[in-house]
């Protein structure tokens, strides 16, 4: 059997993210398709709680861009754009271009996320939504992403949701920053509905579980081939294991010292499979007295099967095999393993 072993050395253990074409303006929108965000070009700039970063990555629920900006500059009412559907639900981009003053705004572009149709929706509804809004920076090719970490909650009494301080006028209207190019502009949302989680994965440590002790005989010692050894499987908690060892020895043990390793195996019916935690006695027995050789392991054992843990030097072979030592008695000796922490995980409601 070809195993994975970790061993405690002689005895070291092993524990274990809007564009003008004409004299007025043209108004394009543009509505992207849900896409998987991703973060790595991020430079990130905290203010006030909000978050700024940077990325290459379009908005995957919605872009207005504004040829024209020149046309619009200056002026107090919002732009409402088209309806769009993002992640089952009817929404709207609302842009005010010198701030809403009603926001704290006055200053900066604002903009927000406005649902829409919400008329088909059930009495005390609500919807928790992880917003991001976008300003286009054509000079970098990049997208000043704004969010502050909260979750929205939308509802009958709160429809709408943004940023007063998108970006300062001041900053957005310096052509050397580069987010406005040519007379236009674009800005854009990302709308992700945060459901909570009903059930949650609960890991829990059980000291002295039940059944907790397993004893090993091996007959005939002297006869045993330069091979690895194992136990019948033996259940502690939610999980089967084993011992094991070579007579001949193992590692940096070999040839003088018996190795002793635990061995996860497979899990029973309808456990949860993980990583497994298992903390052991691991003995030679004595079978004269209790002067027991006994070394303690604790590790996280990985899923798959066949992962060993444990020593290279339970004993020295000439100690096992002095008569007045007692571990050898009648060519047998008694392995043990007592499981003194083991751990289980369940699946259940938040």
């Amino acid at each position: 059997m070809d195993s994975h072993k970790r061993s405690l050395g002689f005895i070291s253990l092993a524990f274990l993210f809007i564009t003008c074409s004409s004299a007025e303006f043209l108004i394009q929108q543009v509505t992207e398709g849900k896409g998987t965000e991703n973060n790595s070009s991020y430079n990130v700039e905290a203010n006030l709680g909000e978050t700024r970063a940077f990325r290459e990555e379009r908005p995957s629920s919605k872009i207005v861009t504004i040829a024209g900006y020149s046309v619009i500059k200056g002026r107090f009412e919002p732009y409402e754009s088209s309806v769009f559907e993002a992640a089952g639900y009817r929404w709207r981009l609302v842009l005010y271009v010198i701030g809403n003053k009603n926001d704290g705004g006055a200053g900066h572009i604002s903009l927000y996320v406005r649902m829409e149709e919400t008329d088909s929706l059930p009495y005390g509804w609500e919807v928790n939504v992880d917003l991001k809004l976008f300003v286009h920076n054509p000079k970098t090719h990049k997208y000043l992403t704004v969010t502050d970490g909260t979750v929205k909650r939308y509802n009958a009494a709160k429809k709408e949701w943004g940023f007063g301080k998108l970006i300062s006028l001041s900053i957005f209207e310096n052509t050397n920053n580069g987010y406005i190019v040519q007379d236009t502009c674009s800005f854009g949302a990302e709308i992700h509905i945060v459901k909570p989680a009903e059930i949650q994965e609960k890991v829990t440590f059980i000291s002295n579980p039940p059944n907790n002790v397993f004893t090993w005989k091996i007959l005939r010692f002297s006869s045993l081939e330069d091979k690895f050894y194992y136990s019948a499987d033996f259940l502690v908690g939610d999980r089967y294991w084993r011992l094991g060892f070579n007579p001949k020895g193992d590692g940096d043990g070999r040839p003088h010292a018996l190795p002793l390793f635990l061995f996860a195996q497979g899990f029973k019916e309808n456990a949860v499979a993980t990583n497994t935690w298992g903390a052991v006695n691991l003995r030679l027995k004595n079978q004269r007295n209790s002067n027991h050789r006994q070394l303690y392991s604790a590790a996280w054992y990985p899923i798959r099967s066949d992962y060993g843990v444990g020593v290279n030097n339970i004993i020295l072979l000439s100690d096992l095999k002095d008569p007045s030592k007692g571990y050898l008695v009648n060519d047998a000796i008694i392995f043990e393993a007592e499981m003194v922490k083991v751990s289980v995980t369940n699946i259940v409601p938040v």
